[in-house]
């Protein structure tokens, strides 16, 4: 399942890369020749939505942005902030306790080197399961095998804490978001929750080949999450975003914002954000989670500095950051 499903992302990235290096520019002499951008596990949005907007750069721009695979949110903000990679994607309430050393995953190390460039899309928390499985809500989950994508990715953060929340004791499984989908299948999980821009394309791809259900957090759960933890907002994964999903389901979910280091040039950070934020038709036709990817969602952004090419780009939309979200000074 897992060739298959490389495959199958593979197809739309090689057909969008065919259009998107027509007309590229001469890259800035200046610029570094090549550049990381960090993306996550095979199987979640971040994979196939890293490559489309590296590839949809280096076309419009001239730049060599390879993608580096990785476990996620977590680690990208470790590699961004060390420049071990030029640029990465996170949720921002992962980004959050990066900023304030919060997180338990940042044993209270404080990732004050990154900065916010442009806005993705929202990331909602869903499940999917067997149909034939007894596991119909949440908490049927306890005592059950939940297989969660990677530890240091924003499922395999999250989910754990939710379960916690909600006194649901399930047997925590890590790995790609392509394995998770597999192990399912082959019965060496229960559950599959995950949490990507939609339609996530494992999801999808189980459902092409099993018969599936879908089912969400019920309206009191949401509010004992959303008051454990603030960073969650409302989100809805409307029906029909998968074939076997008939009706809306509630959900939270946290956005996502593409980094860089705060080293990175500043005119090479207003050529990506301009060249991804003024293209969205492109963007969309590699991943459909981009409609989201516009200029006024910058205000999902509460708390992280941006670039100060970012901050150039939008102060030319006619936007007014906030003083908190402007670089530090010095």
């Amino acid at each position: 399942m897992r060739n298959k499903l490389t495959k199958l992302l593979a197809l739309p990235l090689a057909l969008f890369g065919l259009s998107a290096t027509a007309g590229a520019q001469t890259p800035d002499p200046s610029w570094p020749q090549a550049l990381t951008l960090g993306t996550a596990s095979v199987g979640g949005t971040y994979f196939v939505y890293g490559q489309v907007w590296a590839s949809l750069v280096n076309g419009k721009i001239g730049t060599k942005i390879s993608t580096q695979q990785t476990q996620g949110p977590n680690q990208n903000i470790i590699l961004t902030d060390s420049r071990q990679i030029d640029f990465g994607m996170t949720t921002m309430g992962v980004a959050l306790q990066a900023w304030t050393g919060e997180g338990a995953w940042t044993k209270g190390q404080k990732y004050n080197n990154i900065r916010a460039i442009f806005p993705m899309y929202d990331t909602p928390f869903h499940f999917i399961t067997l149909e034939k499985s007894p596991i119909k809500a949440v908490a049927d989950i306890a005592g059950k095998r939940a297989g969660v994508g990677p530890r240091a990715g924003t499922c395999g953060t999250y989910f754990p804490m939710m379960f916690d929340t909600l006194g649901v004791k399930a047997t925590i499984r890590n790995g790609q978001g392509s394995d998770m989908a597999a192990n399912l299948q082959d019965g060496l999980i229960d559950v599959f929750p995950f949490c990507a821009g939609v339609p996530i394309a494992a999801y999808s791809e189980l459902e092409t080949t099993n018969k599936v259900r879908f089912f969400t957090f019920t309206a009191d759960e949401l509010a004992k999450l959303k008051k454990a933890m603030p960073e969650l907002s409302d989100s809805v994964i409307p029906k029909g975003t998968y074939k076997q999903q008939a009706e809306d389901h509630k959900t939270v979910g946290v956005y996502n914002f593409a980094i860089a280091h705060k080293d990175v040039p500043d005119s090479l950070v207003y050529a990506v954000v301009k060249a991804v934020l003024e293209s969205n038709p492109d963007m969309v036709k590699g991943h459909a989670a981009a409609k989201e990817t516009l200029t006024e969602n910058w205000d999902r952004n509460t708390f992280l500095p941006f670039h100060p090419g970012a901050v150039k780009y939008f102060q030319e939309k006619g936007i007014k950051l906030p003083e908190k979200l402007l670089p530090p000074k010095g």
